[in-house]
């Protein structure tokens, strides 16, 4: 098996630009509604503040990671920066389901053994056993790195021949 990018997705700039600024503007709205027109309840006007606070925080991080890739290999799916995101031999399932717990165009893996906690916003996040993949990342692009990653599935567990 060879280290050889098989599949590489990468985020449009004008995906990433929305995604700041739709996290940035939510977190500027919920501030000003806490400070401009602050409710009576201070526990209210306090979660207002946090979470306006936490979008910003948000938008910033995702500005950050702006210029992240993910690439997939026969034996794994990593970012451009070469941290691993799943380990192909790991995965248990693919799940591109309209109900599934998944970032917008994206896609949700399940692990078998749990890995660290990760979080790159818009590009893929990491808690336990789930990996999802998703946000600003091109649907299509994401579709087909999910149906490469099912079809290797499938082949491990023998649902499909070699």
């Amino acid at each position: 098996m060879s280290d050889e990018v098989i599949a590489r997705v990468s985020p449009s700039t004008f995906r990433v630009f929305m995604g700041v600024a739709a996290m940035s503007g939510l977190g500027g709205f919920l501030l000003y509604l806490a400070l401009a027109h602050p409710p009576a309840s201070l526990p209210l006007r306090g979660f207002l503040v946090v979470m306006g606070l936490l979008a910003l925080w948000a938008g910033a991080r995702m500005f950050s990671v702006n210029g992240l890739s993910l690439e997939l290999t026969e034996t794994h799916l990593k970012d451009s920066e070469g941290r691993i995101v799943a380990t192909i031999a790991d995965v248990e399932a693919v799940d591109r389901g309209a109900f599934a717990f998944k970032p917008s165009h994206g896609f949700l893996l399940r692990l078998s053994q749990p890995a660290p906690r990760a979080w790159f916003p818009g590009i893929w996040w990491r808690m336990g056993r789930r990996v999802a993949i998703g946000g600003v990342l091109p649907g299509g692009e994401n579709k087909a790195i999910a149906d490469m990653i099912s079809i290797a599935v499938a082949r491990r567990k023998g649902d499909l021949p070699l």
